[in-house]
């Protein structure tokens, strides 16, 4: 599997997108912005993973939780959750030996009013 370049995203320093696709296009930055996100989420594996996390007690779970809901080998299950870290979508500290994971709301809730759409707009099937 070839080597890709993962560019790291950070929110603070994003112009949040002012409006949703189905009000107004997005511009070529905010596209390519929202790209790395979607990309990061659209592999199996990592969507579980922020699934786990977003549904575990407390709205946070410890790497050694996460790694027994796969048949994957820790440094894989690690280089996921590095990708969505990376990409904006979770966060990590470490507690002694651990890594405990939350999502970060405000990414999830850009994706989400992206993709919204507008009140004013019949969207047909």
């Amino acid at each position: 599997m070839p080597k890709q370049d993962v560019l790291i995203v950070s929110w603070d320093e994003v112009e949040p997108c002012a409006s949703a696709v189905m009000r107004d296009p997005l511009t070529v930055d905010q596209a390519a912005d929202l790209a790395k996100v979607f990309k990061a989420i659209g592999e199996p594996v990592r969507l579980r993973l922020l699934s786990l996390i977003a549904s575990h007690a407390g709205g946070e779970a410890c790497v050694c939780d996460l790694t027994d809901a796969f048949e994957l080998s820790g440094p894989t299950i690690s280089h996921h959750l590095k990708v969505l870290r990376e990409a904006g979508i979770i966060e990590g500290d470490r507690r002694s030996t651990w890594i405990y994971y939350r999502v970060k709301p405000d990414t999830l809730r850009l994706l989400s009013e992206t993709l919204a759409p507008a009140q004013d707009v019949a969207v047909t099937a």
